[in-house]
């Protein structure tokens, strides 16, 4: 396939190969850029941003909704590529590209909804006769950045609020994972929008992501991926603003006046889909000391229920990791754990870039597992002895993003709401939920800014003030 860069389709002579991890064939080839073409997609983009001036709200709405067609529209073949690529199940590849739909849809809604705000001058000495008011502009030149895991719709959560606020964007999507992205591309132009106003550029980002990042052209950074990663990227931005999404070690606690029955169904989803690979996957599980045998035993038995193996049938419940060194680095820290004095509940085994579903208990806190992020199918649940302790442990990490508490007592879930310190705490819920439309994002070092179309737009644009001497 071909990259988009100063509105042409271009190929390469140096080629990345795309891979199915699932069978390691491959299923793509796309070009490599270099440091020249990180140079002609800001020069580009800088053009872009002057051809989305010329548009209106409206038109900026319409392009977006078309785009949400053409999404739907080719579905079904952006899913297959999608789980292809990825080693997703086709139902997951599914819910991803319908998610998608409704991410473009709510920036087309976003974009007639820009506002300023009236000043009141006079409410200080000497502004009596003045009148004021605030205009929200574009920032420019946004450089977004694209983890592997849902190559579309984190694409589509960058790409879209960016448009809907009238700024040009440069897409460098994950290495492994650019096929769909390239699709997204030409729905996108399809739809109406400006030749210049997208450049999406393929290629390692070793060899290019710290020019993109550090090159002033690019006003603004939108970034997810990993922590490392992240700090490095910021260590090159110089003065432009950034939101950064930078994973996690999420926790949900489970006190023993919960329903133990929905909490287990939860957890078991929120720990495997995609195979453990979401930023906000249930990692760690505090459970209150009464419910936690039947709290086990539950999450047991739907685990071992759990279909691993070909993406592409329809029954498939789970699919393997992006690549062989993904499910090697996740059997060690099972491995560590374990030495450590850990117990394996059941999984732990793998099978080239398959890893079986796993479920430790009593690992001790300073194990890799419970510090890191592991982005795999592994899960620990250690019991606590009240919610002090369970608050405490879920602090205990230098990530924050999203939490979860089961809990039947509304003292209980404020407690946790108020004092837990992550961007989101879902009551009666694990942290892997999100829809498109809410805030999201993290505290402490799982980045700072936030996603969410209405919230995104405004990470976006930057306030003008306007002032009349009457």
């Amino acid at each position: 396939m071909q990259m988009l860069i100063g509105g042409q389709w271009v190929d390469r002579d140096r080629t990345i190969p795309v891979t199915n991890p699932f069978s390691g064939e491959v299923i793509g080839q796309v070009p490599r850029s270099d440091l020249k073409d990180v140079d002609i997609a800001l020069a580009s983009a800088s053009r872009g941003v002057k051809q989305m001036a010329e548009l209106s709200a409206e038109q900026r709405y319409q392009i977006l909704q078309r785009t949400a067609r053409g999404i739907a529209a080719g579905g079904e073949e952006l899913s297959l590529t999608l789980a292809k690529e990825v080693g997703k199940t086709i139902r997951e590849a599914r819910g991803e590209i319908a998610r998608a739909v409704q991410t473009f849809t709510f920036a087309a809604e976003e974009a007639k909804r820009i506002y300023g705000e009236s000043i009141p001058f006079d409410a200080a000495p000497g502004g009596e006769d003045r009148l004021g008011f605030t205009i929200r502009l574009p920032v420019g030149v946004v450089v977004a950045i694209t983890p592997f895991n849902f190559p579309v719709n984190l694409a589509a959560h960058k790409v879209a609020p960016a448009l809907a606020a009238g700024n040009s964007v440069v897409l460098k999507p994950a290495t492994d994972t650019p096929l769909t992205d390239l699709m997204l591309g030409r729905i996108l132009l399809e739809a109406g929008l400006p030749d210049e106003a997208l450049n999406l550029i393929t290629g390692y980002g070793r060899e290019i992501g710290d020019a993109l990042v550090a090159d002033d052209r690019g006003r603004m950074i939108s970034f997810t991926g990993s922590l490392e990663v992240g700090k490095r990227l910021m260590a090159h931005a110089g003065l432009k603003k950034a939101t950064l999404e930078l994973g996690s070690n999420s926790a949900v606690i489970v006190m023993e006046d919960a329903d133990l029955e929905m909490a287990a169904d939860r957890i078991v989803a929120g720990a495997f889909a995609l195979a453990g690979q979401v930023c906000i996957s249930v990692q760690r599980v505090y459970v209150q000391r009464g419910a936690l045998e039947s709290l086990v035993s539950a999450v047991i038995s739907r685990t071992e229920k759990l279909k691993v193996g070909d993406p592409l049938k329809e029954d498939t419940d789970m699919g393997p990791m992006i690549s062989v060194s993904a499910a090697k680095r996740a059997e060690s820290w099972v491995l560590e754990a374990l030495e450590q004095g850990g117990e394996l509940v059941c999984g732990g085994q793998r099978e080239g870039a398959f890893f079986q579903p796993t479920v430790l208990r009593k690992v001790p806190h300073d194990c890799e597992v419970c510090r890191e992020e592991a982005f795999a199918p592994l899960m620990v649940i250690n019991d606590v002895q009240d919610l002090d302790q369970a608050i405490a442990l879920v602090n205990d990490s230098q990530y924050g993003l999203q939490g979860g508490i089961f809990t039947r007592d509304l003292a209980s879930a404020l407690q946790a709401a108020r004092r837990i310190q992550v961007g989101g705490v879902m009551i009666n819920e694990v942290p892997t939920f999100r829809v498109d439309h809410m805030p999201y994002g993290g505290m402490k070092m799982s980045g700072f800014g936030r996603e969410g179309l209405k919230y995104a737009v405004e990470e976006m644009t930057e306030i003008k003030l306007i002032c009349f001497r009457t």
